[in-house]
């Protein structure tokens, strides 16, 4: 392409997104280059990284011995805020699962970086803070899920006159099945998502669809659309990403394979489109028929809830997030069925005092005390 390399630190870097984020700068290695590096976990698959990447910076959530073998590759160990405020850095990557991400998300908008948003839990947590910050540095939160992302392209020269969005789902694993069946869900079936390859937790929270919830909470507040006017479909086979009405009547739909590539690479080079052969290409001869679904809120518990304690505002959906994150952890270590996630994350948030506009440390204090709580339900402490 041309032009100054970019220099991208990447949150998350072993989890789906982020792997998937490096395969983009493999496929353009002379216009994008890795800064940062920072994973929680799967230290030998961060160790090939760095390796390969050679990033100035690293960040290890791992005994000190794990850490000295990333360092020794000539990298600096350093932390999240501080990779994502280096000055080589202009795009961070959140990829990473969870509220970990939140505070360097927010120095990276207060240093004027922009955001190649892959995290739902920070926008979810702290949305009206995001965006207020993002406008007055002149920072942009770029979507990368598949669904904000396709919203976001069709808004692309029509931002205005908006009737209604409709977001897409696939439904999740347990997609078709029976109450019975859902008691008896085990965590091997629910991870094994029908069209995409995505990470335990987001694949448990499609299949409850809290994910779907917390994309439609992030619709709200990345473009300002009412909730009343964000609808949600089941689309079992995951080539339409999203649509948008417009007020005559005319409707933008988003088509494209199930590839996190795509979505990534738009937000990298945005505004800009650029080849890449390593991806796919959409048939639609070969794709079939498309079908469309109510979504059935009954057979979803998770994402009703979700809405709810979303428009109270506040710390309430920062309170969500830490206690779905706790609330999965349990299902996938198998100390709570399928069907007691809901239960235990309402159980948890109504004890929960909420604060009004509140700082990042009380949304993160937020999220925390909601997965103790939900801990505390099943007697396993937190």
């Amino acid at each position: 392409m041309g032009g100054s390399v970019k220099g991208l630190a990447v949150l998350g870097s072993t989890g789906s997104v982020g792997t998937q984020t490096l395969d983009v700068v493999r496929a353009f290695p002379d216009d994008l280059r890795v800064v940062g590096l920072a994973a929680r976990r799967s230290i030998d698959l961060l160790e090939a990284q760095v390796k390969e990447f050679y990033p100035k910076l690293v960040y290890y959530e791992g005994a000190s011995q794990e850490r000295a073998r990333l360092v020794s590759n000539g990298s600096f160990e350093a932390s999240m805020i501080d990779i994502v405020l280096d000055s080589d850095v202009e795009t961070v990557v959140t990829a990473t699962v969870g509220d970990v991400a939140l505070k360097p998300t927010i120095e990276a908008i207060r240093a004027g970086k922009n955001i190649a948003l892959a995290n739902k839990e920070s926008i979810v947590m702290a949305g009206p803070m995001l965006t207020r910050l993002a406008e007055e540095r002149g920072a942009e939160i770029l979507p990368v899920d598949s669904e904000p992302s396709a919203i976001w392209q069709c808004l692309r020269g029509d931002e205005r006159d908006v009737s209604r969005l409709i977001i897409t789902a696939s439904g999740g694993a347990f997609r078709g099945w029976s109450p019975s069946e859902l008691a008896d869900a085990t965590p091997e079936q629910a991870v094994k998502h029908p069209t995409w390859k995505m990470g335990p937790k987001i694949t448990v929270d499609s299949a409850t669809l809290m994910n779907k919830a917390f994309e439609v909470i992030e619709a709200h507040y990345l473009f300002g659309v009412p909730w009343e006017d964000i609808h949600v479909v089941i689309h079992p086979q995951s080539i339409i990403h999203s649509m948008v009405e417009f007020v005559d009547g005319t409707m933008k739909a988003h088509l494209g394979l199930p590839d996190m590539r795509l979505p990534i690479q738009y937000a990298l080079f945005h505004p800009d489109r650029v080849r890449n052969d390593g991806v796919g290409r959409f048939d639609p001869v070969a794709a079939g028929s498309l079908t469309f679904e109510e979504m059935e809120p009954e057979r979803y518990p998770c994402f009703e809830l979700a809405l709810e304690f979303a428009k109270l505002g506040g710390t309430w959906p920062a309170a969500l997030c830490g206690a779905d994150e706790a609330a999965v952890d349990l299902f996938l270590s198998r100390a709570i069925g399928f069907l007691d996630i809901p239960v235990v994350i309402r159980e948890a948030l109504d004890g929960h005092l909420p604060v009004d506009d509140p700082t990042p440390e009380q949304a993160l204090a937020a999220a925390r005390w909601a997965a103790q709580a939900v801990h505390g339900l099943v007697g396993q402490g937190g």
